[in-house]
């Protein structure tokens, strides 16, 4: 990402990316991969390296509650 092209993301852009899912608020890992301009998969592996910087609610899988 080149730091001088960078525009300001407006509320109304995040706004549209959180859904709401069983009374939570979310947003796909899809989602806040495009406001950073990376790849879902790289920003996964980021968070699962630096999971100690993140709350603890912040990063939860759907892949945990397969099989429920």
């Amino acid at each position: 990402m080149n730091k001088e092209n960078l525009m300001p993301i407006s509320l109304d852009t995040v706004k549209a990316r959180i859904y709401t899912i069983r009374d939570r608020q979310v947003m796909l890992d899809k989602d806040i991969a495009s406001l950073y301009e990376v790849i879902p998969i790289r920003l996964r592996e980021q968070v699962q390296r630096n999971i100690e910087r993140f709350p603890e609610d912040f990063y939860v899988s759907a892949y945990r509650y397969r099989g429920e």
